[in-house]
């Protein structure tokens, strides 16, 4: 019984992952045709390794100057999320402040409001700064809305450090502040990655904001050209749309792989006394 079950597990995995690959798959597939081919005549897993795919889509598209946006905006938001939300959770996690738990409690409330209902204050705030249509805007814009989740995982990942670990720092000459710079945040390599990966794919698809935000051709991220560039043909030419999608794609696949080690530690280790 033991063996059918764990069978039966593995047969179960296997299907789901297969439901998760189907799609990129068929997106490869499309991507590799010809101009000329029509999808579900012949042998449809079997492309043309039609190649010129993407160099026609990278030239049309304009996907180039959108990634760098999209490169730009993420790592400019993710280094803000990485240093604000690491030393707003040690300080919650390692000092009995008065409002520490009603702080704390906050972030994690706000953990549950959808991103789009904050769209138009922020719109306001944005104009008033001279931030709408620029980059750092809208870094400015997803860095605040990943603040609460990523307060909340590094805070679990603190609570998890022997406190002995900055006591003997202070002990030895150093400040909380130094403490936490040289001893604690050089730990925190698990949790900032999981934040980074957890964040960064969000960032870099970022549409609902990017549509108010990012209202000039010329600083459109990603998904702003994709869907432009997807609204040229309707539908016309599938082969340059996938050719465009799969280019778009492949940073993040690189990126996970970068970061996907840490990722499990960064999110189990924060859970256990989170």
């Amino acid at each position: 019984m033991r063996k059918l079950s764990k069978v039966s597990i593995y047969l179960c995995v296997i299907f789901i992952c297969l439901l998760c690959l189907i799609p990129f798959l068929v997106l490869i597939i499309l991507s590799l045709n010809s101009p000329q081919r029509v999808f579900y005549e012949g042998n449809m897993f079997i492309p043309d390794f039609y190649l010129k795919n993407f160099a026609e889509g990278w030239v049309k598209s304009n996907i180039g100057s959108a990634m760098i946006n999209s490169a730009f905006i993420t790592a400019l938001a993710l280094i803000i999320i990485v240093l604000l939300c690491s030393m707003a959770a040690y300080t919650i996690a390692r000092f009995k402040y008065r409002f520490n738990t009603l702080i704390f409690a906050v972030f994690i409330s706000c953990m549950m409001i959808p991103g789009i209902i904050n769209t138009v204050p922020l719109y306001t705030l944005m104009i008033k700064l001279h931030a709408v249509n620029t980059l750092w805007g809208m870094a400015l814009v997803c860095a605040a809305l990943a603040i609460p989740q990523s307060t909340f995982v590094f805070h679990g990942f603190i609570k998890s450090l022997p406190r002995e670990l900055e006591e003997s720092a202070i002990i030895d000459g150093c400040s909380w502040f130094s403490s936490f710079w040289r001893i604690v945040f050089p730990l925190l390599k698990p949790a900032a990655s999981a934040i980074i990966i957890l964040n960064g794919f969000g960032i870099w698809n970022n549409y609902s904001q990017a549509v108010f935000f990012l209202q000039d051709s010329k600083k459109h991220n990603v998904p702003q050209a994709l869907s432009v560039y997807f609204q040229q043909f309707a539908g016309a030419k599938w082969n340059l749309m996938a050719a465009t999608a799969v280019i778009a794609i492949v940073p993040v696949i690189l990126a996970f792989l970068l970061f996907q080690k840490n990722l499990i530690r960064g999110l189990t280790e924060g859970a256990l006394k989170g």
